[in-house]
């Protein structure tokens, strides 16, 4: 995982290239298809390196977003429903500034999103 590590959280493209390269060297004869398949789509995946590094690291971290989904399910399991999608929209809104007051919420802060 540490090898796969350097190509996605490398600085840009050209450090990705070099990263998967080693990647190859290393695994490639263990893991020809998965290689491959970098490979093949490696014009694709590289438009990731466009984005800031911050957005990168959301990108490819999905715990921040389980970790918003999970909250706001505990908002919404014991609601027999919702009259408007605004009121579901308020009540989630009123539960992420009630996380971010009391300090227990690592996804928003100052406006930003962190990581």
């Amino acid at each position: 995982m540490r090898d796969l590590k350097e190509v996605y959280k490398a600085v840009n493209k050209e450090a990705a290239e070099d990263g998967l390269d080693r990647l190859e060297e290393k695994w490639n004869k263990k893991y020809p298809i998965v290689i491959k398949s970098w490979r093949n789509n490696w014009e694709n995946l590289s438009h990731f390196f466009k984005y800031p590094e911050d957005i990168r690291r959301i990108m490819y971290t999905t715990n921040i977003i389980e970790s918003v989904h999970r909250q706001f399910r505990k908002l919404t399991k014991t609601k027999g429903g919702f009259p408007n999608e605004m009121s579901l929209l308020k009540l989630l809104y009123i539960g992420v500034k009630m996380q971010k007051k009391s300090g227990r919420c690592s996804v928003i802060k100052n406006g930003g999103i962190l990581v």
